[in-house]
C-alpha cells in the first residue's frame, strides 16, 4: 500500500469543559463552570482560531456516568454540561475558519435526527461542521432511552454501520442546485432534484427527504474513534478523521498502517483519511518548569477520583476495593469494557513497565486514557515530529489538562515552535470549509449523473 499524507500536521483541540486531567476543575487557571458558561467557549474557540488550529472537537455522553457517589462529589467528569451541537452552532457565530466537530452517537439517536443538526450546523458555520460517530462508550445511555441494559459490542457496530448510510443518504436528498430562488420567475425549487432514500434495513426505516438542503460541504465530515477491530473496520468504511488512543509510538504506527490498509476493500483511498492521535502537552520553557506543572497537577489527584477513573476506562468491570494502590492491576478482562481497544493499550503498558495502580491513574490522569508529553517547548515538538516523520500520524488533537490557562499556553509557547519547524501551516489561507482545510475532497452527491427525482 502506497501510503500519502499532507505536507504538514494537522492540528485541532478537545474541549473537555474544565480540561483532560480528573483534578483539572481544581487548577487555579481552570474555568470551574466551564459545562454550562458559554464565555469561556467563546474565549477559548477564538483562541483556537487566532492560532490557526483546524478544529475543536467536542465529545458527548447522553447520561451522567455511573460512579461511586464519593468519586462523583469530588469529579467535574461526566456529570453536567452543554450539549455540543447547541454549543458549536453559538460558537460558529463568533469564528470563521475553526472547524466544529461534534460526537453524537448512534446508539441513541435516529438517523433523521442526526442528518437534520449536522447538515443544519454545516449551514449555520457555512462548512465547517463534522459528526464524531461513536456508539456509546457509557452503558447508562441504555436507562435515558427505555432499555434495560446496553447494546452488545458487536451490535453496536453493526447498527452504526447502517445508521452513517442512512445519514449520508439523507445528506444527498437534494441536488446542490435544487433551490434556484428565482423571485422573476417565480421558481422557488425543482422538485426533479428531489430525491427519496426509501432505506429498509435490518436496524432502520427511513423514507426521507431530509428537509434541510444538501450541506455546503457535501457531507460534513466523519470522525471515528474506536479502536477495537469493530471500530477499525467502521474507521475504514466511513471515517475520514480518526481520533486515536495509542501511547506508544510503534502501537500507532501500527495501527496507522492497519487502518488505511483496510479502506481499499471499501474502495476508498488511504489519503481520503486523517489519522490524529490525542495528546495531552505540558509544555515549559524548560523542561524543569514542565516538570513541576505536572507535579502540581499530580498533587490534585484524589486517590478516590484516581481509582474510580481507572474502572471507568475499564467499563466498570474491576472490583478494585481491597486493592493495594501500591500494587499491580488486579487481573482484568476488557471484553467488558466499552473501549475495549483503550483498555488494551492500558494495560498492555502497565504490565511491561510494572506499573502499580496509583502509577498508572497518574500516567493516564492528565490525558484521560491518551497520551502525555512533559518537557520544554523543543522536547514537546521533537516528539510530535518523530511521530508525525514516522509516518504514525497525520497530526495531532491536542487535549489540554486545564482549560483555559493549558490552551493559552500551547498557544504562547509551542504553536511558534511547530510554526518555525514547518510543522503546521500559518492561517487559513484561502480555505473556507473544514474540508478545504483538512485537505479532503468534497464528496460528490449518490444521486449525481442520474435523472432520480421524487415521482420516480
Amino acid at each position: 500500500m502506497a501510503l500519502q499524507r499532507p505536507g504538514s500536521m494537522h492540528v485541532g483541540v478537545f474541549f473537555n469543559h474544565t480540561g483532560h486531567h480528573v483534578a483539572s476543575w481544581r487548577h487555579p487557571r481552570a474555568q470551574a463552570d466551564a459545562g454550562v458558561n458559554i464565555e469561556h467557549y467563546v474565549q477559548m474557540a477564538q483562541t483556537a482560531e487566532r492560532a490557526g488550529f483546524d478544529f475543536i472537537f467536542f465529545a458527548d455522553s447522553a447520561a451522567v456516568r455511573e460512579a461511586k457517589a464519593e468519586a462523583l462529589n469530588r469529579s467535574a467528569q461526566y456529570t453536567a454540561y452543554f450539549e455540543p451541537i447547541t454549543l458549536l452552532s453559538a460558537l460558529a457565530m463568533v469564528t470563521k475558519h475553526l472547524g466544529l466537530v461534534a460526537t453524537a452517537t448512534t446508539s441513541y439517536n435516529e438517523p433523521y435526527h442526526v442528518a437534520r443538526k449536522y447538515a443544519s450546523l454545516d449551514w449555520i458555520s457555512h462548512g465547517r461542521a463534522a459528526w464524531n460517530v461513536v456508539t456509546s462508550g457509557n452503558a447508562a445511555e441504555a436507562y435515558n432511552f427505555g432499555r434495560d441494559a446496553h447494546f452488545q459490542h458487536d451490535e453496536r457496530y453493526e447498527r452504526a454501520h447502517e445508521f452513517i448510510e442512512v445519514v449520508k443518504g439523507l445528506w444527498d436528498s437534494w441536488d446542490d442546485d435544487a433551490f434556484p430562488r428565482d423571485k422573476a420567475t417565480g421558481q422557488y425549487l425543482d422538485s426533479s432534484k428531489l430525491h427519496m432514500l426509501s432505506h429498509r434495513g435490518r436496524f432502520f426505516n427511513v423514507r426521507g427527504p431530509l428537509n434541510v438542503p444538501r450541506p455546503p460541504q457535501g457531507h460534513p465530515v466523519i470522525f471515528q474513534a474506536g479502536i477495537s477491530e469493530s471500530g477499525r473496520e467502521l474507521a475504514a468504511a466511513t471515517a475520514e478523521g480518526v481520533f486515536t488512543s495509542n501511547l506508544t509510538i510503534q502501537q500507532q504506527r501500527d495501527h496507522y498502517v492497519d487502518v488505511k490498509g483496510r479502506m481499499t476493500k471499501y474502495g476508498r483511498a488511504p489519503e481520503e483519511m486523517l489519522i490524529l492521535p490525542g495528546v495531552t502537552a505540558i509544555v515549559g520553557r524548560t523542561e524543569a518548569e514542565a516538570q513541576e506543572k505536572h507535579r502540581y497537577l499530580q498533587s490534585l489527584i484524589d486517590p478516590i477520583v484516581g481509582v474510580e477513573f481507572l474502572s471507568m476506562l475499564f467499563g466498570g468491570t474491576v472490583n478494585f476495593a481491597g486493592c493495594d494502590p501500591d500494587g499491580p492491576l488486579p487481573p482484568i478482562d476488557v471484553g467488558g469494557a466499552m473501549n475495549q481497544g483503550t483498555a488494551r493499550n492500558i494495560i498492555e503498558v502497565a504490565r511491561r513497565e510494572n506499573l502499580t495502580i496509583r502509577q498508572t491513574y497518574e500516567r493516564l490522569a492528565g490525558s484521560r486514557g491518551k497520551l502525555t508529553l512533559v518537557g520544554s517547548i523543543a522536547q514537546v515538538a521533537d516528539t510530535m515530529e518523530q511521530w508525525f516523520d514516522a509516518w504514525a500520524c497525520d497530526g495531532f488533537i491536542l487535549q489540554p489538562s486545564y482549560l483555559p490557562g493549558e490552551l493559552d499556553e500551547l498557544v504562547e509557547l509551542l504553536v511558534p515552535e511547530l510554526l518555525s519547524r514547518g510543522l503546521i501551516r500559518d492561517g487559513y489561507g484561502e480555505a473556507r470549509t473544514l474540508r478545504d482545510n483538512l485537505g479532503l475532497k468534497r464528496p460528490p452527491s449518490r444521486y449525481a449523473g442520474t435523472q432520480a427525482s421524487a415521482a420516480d
